[in-house]
């Protein structure tokens, strides 16, 4: 590995073509400047006009470049946004301080599936990959306990499980709490609505808190049946099996729409010791894994069903 100190554009490309190396770092391309461009470091015009010099020297010589981006508070690449136009690929190194991995998520490519991810773990030696993600987001995972639901979910073409955990507790003040971490707020209000209006169990003065544990963000709707599941889990303060997983998606009628790859999130949960699942009729499946399946229809049976209510 070869190091260089130095931000003038052109003495980097001179020294890239004289070395000729496979893959070159610029870290990062908000430092980087051009004498021909009349800015400072750092602004819209240098940027883009360095990031233009890079990938044409890429393509031109056949080396691969990786631009390292800073990105604003809220989680986009800081900078003017044709240079996510000008390169291959985005990748985004997301990870919380307080947790010990961290996911690489390719947003786009060029050559390849978006949305895949991998996971590291931070160690005393390094980051260290992590080959099975299910594992590590389910490690800390104890005994039963009401509102903890295990999810199986698909991020990209993997299969990840994660858990779920939800809190219901009366609130102290006049207008009840709804706090989100690692899912949508507004989705999170649409799965309290459907259960009151569909199900007749009100969620009015009771604060509600819902986190995906690990630190795992998630965004597909087939996380819906699980956060109902978590939500009434605490609410009636009853523990679902420790060996079930749930997923599906829910309709603003009630009814429950069957999640994509069935049959991948099955082999995943039956991989790590899961007997059981909860899922919504009509997943694509070729024979039942080995495992338990309970396929529901609509949100009222599965109230009345795993919960006893409805």
């Amino acid at each position: 590995v070869k190091l260089a100190a130095d931000t003038n554009l052109r003495n980097i490309l001179t020294t890239l073509e004289t070395e000729a190396p496979g893959l070159a770092i610029i870290d990062s391309i908000q430092t980087m400047w051009l004498d021909t461009v009349d800015s400072a470091p750092g602004s819209v015009s240098q940027v883009r006009a360095a990031a233009h010099e890079l990938t044409t020297f890429a393509k031109r010589k056949g080396v691969s470049i990786i631009l390292v981006g800073h990105v604003t508070k809220d989680g986009q690449i800081a900078g003017p946004r044709v240079v996510e136009h000008m390169v291959d690929t985005v990748l985004y190194f997301e990870g919380e301080r307080g947790h010990q991995f961290r996911i690489l998520r390719a947003v786009k490519n060029r050559f390849g599936p978006s949305d895949e991810i991998g996971v590291f773990e931070m160690t005393g030696a390094g980051l260290a990959e992590v080959t099975n993600p299910s594992a590590l987001f389910l490690s800390e995972r104890g005994k039963p306990s009401p509102g903890s639901v295990v999810f199986a979910g698909i991020e990209g073409t993997r299969p990840v499980l994660c858990e779920l955990q939800a809190l219901v507790a009366p609130s102290p003040h006049s207008q009840a709490r709804r706090t989100v971490v690692g899912w949508d707020g507004g989705r999170l209000a649409m799965i309290l609505a459907v259960l009151e209006a569909r199900c007749g169990i009100p969620f009015a003065g009771l604060d509600v808190y819902l986190n995906v544990a690990g630190g795992m963000k998630i965004s597909e709707p087939a996380a819906d049946l699980a956060v109902a599941a978590a939500l009434l889990s605490a609410r009636e303060d009853s523990a679902l099996p420790a060996d079930t997983v749930v997923f599906g998606e829910i309709s603003l009628s009630g009814a429950l729409r069957p999640a994509p790859q069935t049959e991948n999130r099955l082999k995943e949960a039956q991989k790590l010791g899961f007997a059981s699942a909860i899922a919504a009729k009509g997943g694509k499946m070729h024979g039942k894994n080995g495992m338990t399946l309970n396929l529901m229809s609509d949100l009222t049976g599965f109230v009345g069903e795993v919960f006893g209510a409805g």
